[in-house]
């Protein structure tokens, strides 16, 4: 087994930082960012340090230390990780501070030094997986989301380009379309479905359940972020963007599906808190992508609205993405941390256990309560009540940094 490295803990404890100044600021303006200047200074500020600078930043660390688990290998380059980590980091809250100056070379430049960690991110990944030599449907995945990360950054930098120069001025849309369905779909959709099929069978102690599936969610959801990609970038019509949709639907079905498979097969009767409510935040997801799916398929025509844009990127970031994140994060931070503070010193008098590191009571109440504020909020979005959203993101934030604090304080044992 790899020995545990002190890089994934990097990017978790960032993570941990992005998340709580995203709620900080999110408090402040009573979520005001989220609305019609979404695409303003505000907006661009809020969707980027929740993107990159907790959902990407906790989902890189991730990868640094899964990785491992999943290949019985060493990362490629730890000494690349770090060197990522810190390119990334000063990119990106550079570039924070230059959407709030609103100074566009300010910009230019800290979005290149984060998108060159994101590039050794790619090399580094790329390496260990080819060395590995280990392909099923989790690596497979793996690979992908890297690829359309690197994707992702590629379609911003264009659009930065655009924004410092005025070059292609008649592709700007397209590009903005590219960059936020591969950004989303691309790298946080295949990364979550393809960790969870090595998460969920650990914590659940699944065995002998089928997993035909895993490659069923794969091939569809590869094929809707890649249709939904052409589609934006080429200007084509919304009917491509329609079939784009039904399949990640499509794929977001089989994927419930066999969620269900691997919990069937268990043989812990409860796995936590968190692992209960990632399974079932996703069951929630799927029943809002079917009727998403259905109001596309009735009126295409609004599928791209501002405020259709805004209720279904809330149900996907905040409901499914970081939800499950912060699902995972009850078991995963705690693990970690036991394992590389007193793995080796199991068994002895005096060592604390691994559930004494988290209050499961407290993780299943701030869940609970987060769950519900996001709901508050989509409610808001869907009625345009700006005192409704303005009432759920006051309690979301609130209960957020409770939670994230819990989850923080395993790091003091």
């Amino acid at each position: 087994m790899p020995a545990m490295s002190r890089l994934p803990f990097l990017f978790i404890v960032t993570g941990i930082f992005g998340f709580v100044l995203f709620h900080a600021t999110s408090l402040m303006s009573l979520t005001g960012w989220i609305g019609d200047d979404i695409r303003g200074p505000a907006g661009w500020f809020q969707v980027h340090l929740f993107v990159l600078g907790w959902a990407t930043m906790l989902a890189m660390g991730a990868v640094y230390q899964l990785i491992n688990v999943i290949l019985q290998s060493n990362l490629y380059s730890e000494r690349l990780g770090y060197i990522h980590y810190a390119l990334f980091t000063v990119g990106l809250f550079g570039l924070l501070f230059g959407f709030i100056q609103g100074d566009t070379y300010w910009i230019g430049g800290f979005a290149t030094i984060a998108f060159s960690g994101i590039v050794l991110f790619v090399w580094n990944m790329a390496a260990t997986l080819l060395r590995a030599g280990t392909w099923n449907a989790i690596t497979i995945g793996t690979a992908c989301a890297v690829l359309y990360l690197l994707l992702t950054g590629l379609s911003g930098m264009a659009m930065g380009i655009n924004f410092a120069t005025g070059l292609y001025n008649d592709l700007h849309e397209n590009l903005f379309g590219t960059h936020i369905w591969l950004g989303t779909l691309g790298w946080f959709g295949l990364l979550i479905t393809g960790f969870s099929y090595k998460l969920l069978p650990m914590f659940y102690l699944s065995h002998d359940y089928p997993t035909r599936l895993e490659y069923v969610v794969l091939g569809l959801w590869n094929a809707g972020v890649l249709l939904g990609a052409t589609s934006f970038l080429f200007g084509l019509s919304a009917g491509y963007k329609v079939a784009a949709l039904l399949l990640i639907v499509l794929a977001v079905l089989c994927y419930n599906v066999h969620l269900l498979q691997i919990r069937s097969k268990r043989h812990k009767r409860s796995p936590g808190a968190g692992i209960e409510w990632t399974v079932t935040g996703s069951q929630i997801f799927a029943i809002f992508s079917v009727v998403f799916a259905i109001r596309a398929l009735v009126s295409p025509e609004h599928l791209l609205d501002t405020h259709t844009v805004l209720m279904v990127g809330w149900v996907y970031l905040s409901c499914w993405v970081s939800f499950t994140v912060l699902g995972y994060m009850s078991k995963i931070v705690p693990f970690l941390w036991w394992t590389h503070k007193y793995g080796k010193q199991a068994g002895r008098p005096g060592t604390p256990l691994l559930a004494d590191l988290l209050d499961e009571r407290k993780a299943n109440f701030g869940l609970i309560l987060i769950l519900c504020a996001n709901l508050t909020v989509l409610v808001g979005l869907i009625l345009g009540s700006q005192v409704v959203i303005a009432t759920g993101g006051a309690l979301l934030s609130i209960v957020s940094v409770a939670y994230i604090t819990l989850i923080a304080l395993v790091f003091a044992h």
